[in-house]
């Protein structure tokens, strides 16, 4: 009898300690590196940027983001700090970050997810994504759908209206604009802006000011970035010959919100359409 009351003694011991085990290992929360500002939104924006041990240059929204100790940027990592870090997880940006210090990396045993978000429903996968592998299920499930449901009220609320002729200047120093398959390309099909370059067969295509001079021009986008101090946009003002510059139809959008893959640039899409039908009334009415 007492090596029967000993056994099951020893029973519920063991129960209790693998119970004790099994929780600690439900509760464990990986840490991640995030190679990119956007990665390091989608992260806090789907509950799991406490988790963060690591990024890249540029990381600075939320503001709790700039705490992140830095490890690189989209030229070089630097690798030693990653392997300090010991980090759970890499999330890469698939076109922005070094490849030969990712396969490095991958050599070395880390394992490596890839981030690669081409338009807003690629947001929401990735929330999802990440949201099971971090932890954050619920969350993330919520901001996809959240994500998903005001994208297609903002369609609908603009899916009516007159075209206008934009032009998107993604930089000045060549000056460059963008295409079909680009990123902005698909908040300027949303908000019914028509783009005179959307053809051109590659997605940021460098183009002069002849050209832009051969489309009626009625609105130009001017993204700007207060993290690029030395960022200079294009002198428009010596073309008053385009309708826009003449009738200063010229916006400048946050370019971190707009050209972050995460919740922010679904803002972004919101206040540029508004900014778009401002425009568009005003031509209206001339």
């Amino acid at each position: 009898m007492r090596q029967i009351t000993k056994y099951l003694i020893m029973l519920i011991f063991l129960s209790i300690n693998f119970s004790s085990i099994a929780e600690t290992t439900a509760d464990h929360k990986p840490s991640i590196i995030a190679l990119s500002p956007h990665i390091v939104e989608m992260l806090y924006d789907i509950g799991a940027g406490e988790q963060i041990i690591g990024t890249t240059a540029f990381a600075d929204y939320p503001e709790q983001a700039k705490n992140i100790p830095i490890i690189g940027n989209y030229i070089r990592l630097q690798l030693e700090k990653v392997i300090a870090l010991q980090p759970d997880f890499i999330i890469a940006w698939k076109n922005g970050n070094p490849s030969d210090d990712l396969a490095r990396l991958k050599q070395l045993g880390f394992k490596i997810i890839y981030s690669q978000p081409s338009n807003f429903k690629d947001i929401a996968k990735e929330m999802r994504e990440f949201g099971q592998l971090t932890g954050h299920k619920n969350q993330a499930e919520q901001k996809a759908q959240q994500l998903l449901s005001e994208l297609e009220l903002i369609k609908k609320q603009y899916q009516d209206k007159e075209p206008i002729t934009v032009f998107y200047e993604l930089w000045s120093r060549p000056l460059t604009t963008v295409a079909k398959g680009s990123w902005p390309q698909q908040f300027m099909n949303v908000c019914q802006a028509s783009n005179p370059f959307e053809q051109v067969a590659i997605p940021y295509p460098q183009v002069n000011i002849e050209k832009v001079l051969q489309a009626p021009i009625q609105l130009i986008i001017q993204p700007l970035s207060i993290n690029q101090s030395d960022k200079v946009g294009f002198n428009w003002q010596d073309w008053s010959i385009i309708p826009a510059v003449k009738n200063k139809q010229i916006i400048q959008p946050d370019a971190d919100a707009m050209h972050r893959m995460t919740m922010r640039s679904l803002k972004a899409l919101k206040l540029l359409c508004t900014d778009i039908d401002k425009t568009r009334e005003f031509i209206k009415n001339s």
